[in-house]
């Protein structure tokens, strides 16, 4: 049996996802959290594709990307440009929502648009401490994006490699 939502109902709905988006994004676990328990989509996603964890995660709100992951968002959805929330935390270098990720069992490996992977992102911006621990994690040093360049290329090209340089070394 198929209900029909009136036009009002319809337009509520949408009015309670964007109110969700914008929870994820500012932190407010508390109320996202009363949605989803609510019946709010986990997954739910913004027009780009976002998911509410990659909102989150990309946000730095580490109790709300917490809060869905334990609610069962999925750890590895991609947003409309191939990036999954993994991808996000590494090129914003969040130390702690990396190793989070990465707990829950996040794809240090996955491809993140372009063959990019989060360890090519933190290596484009030189954050160390998040590339030694993806490489802790089994992040693959040889995986080159579309273009045939590597997270260590990427570290030299941007000037980061001085400083990641050693981890590459090992």
């Amino acid at each position: 049996m198929t209900m029909l939502l009136t036009k009002e109902e319809e337009s509520r709905y949408a009015e309670l996802q964007h109110m969700a988006l914008d929870c994820a994004r500012s932190g407010d676990g508390e109320m996202l959290e009363s949605m989803v328990r609510a019946g709010m989509p986990v997954n739910l996603r913004d027009a780009r594709g976002n998911s509410l964890l990659m909102l989150a995660v990309y946000h730095g709100h580490e109790e709300a990307a917490r809060m869905l992951i334990g609610y069962g968002a999925e750890i590895d959805r991609r947003n409309d440009h191939g990036q999954t929330p993994l991808g996000g935390a590494a090129f914003k270098g969040n130390i702690n929502m990396v190793r989070m990720l990465i707990k829950a069992g996040a794809d240090v490996n996955g491809d993140n648009g372009g063959g990019r992977t989060p360890l090519m992102f933190a290596a484009m911006f030189g954050h160390r401490e998040v590339v030694a621990c993806l490489l802790r994690a089994g992040a693959d040093t040889r995986s080159q994006t579309l273009f045939g360049v590597s997270a260590e290329r990427i570290a030299g090209i941007t000037g980061a490699l001085r400083s990641l340089g050693s981890l590459f070394a090992r």
